[in-house]
């Protein structure tokens, strides 16, 4: 049994995971836009690798994929069928210019690691009493999804504004490639690890439920981008990184004390935000720069003068 301590502090990561997710973002940075017009094949290839090891959607359905291989041929066979499918669309997709919104593209790519977590913890048959969908013809028809998702990334940069463009592509995929073989390794010696101890079967029903919240908690994270994407005149505020501009718009308040009056900083409504405020000297006359009661600025009409009240 795992204790409940790992339990929690596992939960823990897991919940701390989505706000850091979105706080990296997952699109295509300003230095990396400007490396991609100072450099060549050779800055896409590491951008794409890049992309890759840092891309946390792709990697936890990798992970879910990987989690029961344990044989050379079974993992070869399963990274084939997702290489490919990425490939397809990554390559294809660019080069066409199809694209789509990539917070939609990004939100089916979070229902894939869904997916793959309640096929390892047998919910087909468990709770839907059917067979799970061939996981060979799955993980092909994911990966379309995942190079799709690569693409409308790749697309963000001004990769048509030269002749380099299928060079450019296909330079990133190698790129993606590289990376995902890194990552690879990584997620089997950590698997190999986990295999080899007594709580494999209790570890196993925790990290492939982490998959799902996980997922959930990406899909959550798109969606909520892709409101704002398509809603932009009611949150007018930037795509990838908008999690400030909520906490600006709750201190932007106007806020009034319980009798309905306005706390002092704030102004009255549609009274001006900094009026200057008509004082007096204890005789009752104005210090100097404060105008008499009803006295003209120098552009306007002049008016009969209200005597001095003093």
């Amino acid at each position: 049994m795992i204790p409940k301590q790992i339990k929690l502090l596992f939960l823990a990561a897991v919940l701390a995971f989505i706000p850091m997710a979105n706080a990296l973002g997952h699109g295509i940075s300003e230095e990396a836009r400007r490396r991609m017009l100072e450099g060549g094949d050779l800055q896409y290839l590491i951008l794409g690798a890049e992309h890759m090891v840092t891309g946390y959607d792709h990697l936890l359905f990798l992970f879910g994929v990987m989690f029961f291989l344990t044989k050379f041929p079974a993992i070869f066979k399963f990274v084939t069928a997702f290489t490919l499918g990425h490939t397809i669309t990554l390559v294809f997709a660019t080069y066409l210019g199809i694209t789509a919104n990539y917070f939609l593209v990004d939100a089916f790519i979070a229902v894939t690691v869904i997916y793959k977590g309640f096929e390892n913890l047998d919910g087909f048959k468990r709770l839907l009493n059917v067979t799970s969908p061939n996981l060979l013809v799955m993980v092909f028809l994911f990966g379309l999804v995942h190079g799709f998702g690569l693409s409308t990334r790749l697309q963000q940069l001004p990769i048509r504004e030269d002749d380099g463009l299928l060079g450019h592509i296909l330079s990133f995929n190698v790129g993606v490639e590289l990376g995902q073989i890194g990552a690879l390794l990584v997620m089997w010696a950590l698997l190999y690890a986990w295999r080899h101890t007594h709580a494999f079967s209790q570890i196993s029903k925790v990290s492939n439920g982490a998959l799902m919240i996980l997922g959930t908690g990406l899909l959550i994270m798109q969606l909520h981008g892709y409101s704002h994407d398509v809603y932009s005149e009611d949150y007018p505020i930037s795509l990838d990184s908008h999690s400030h501009a909520h906490a600006d718009m709750n201190n932007s308040v106007h806020t009034h004390n319980p009798d309905g009056s306005h706390p002092p900083g704030v102004p009255d409504h549609g009274a001006p935000a900094s009026a200057p405020e008509h004082t007096h000297n204890p005789d009752g006359s104005h210090p100097p720069g404060v105008p008499d009661h009803g006295a003209d600025s120098e552009d306007e009409d002049e008016s009969p003068s209200i005597p001095d009240h003093s």
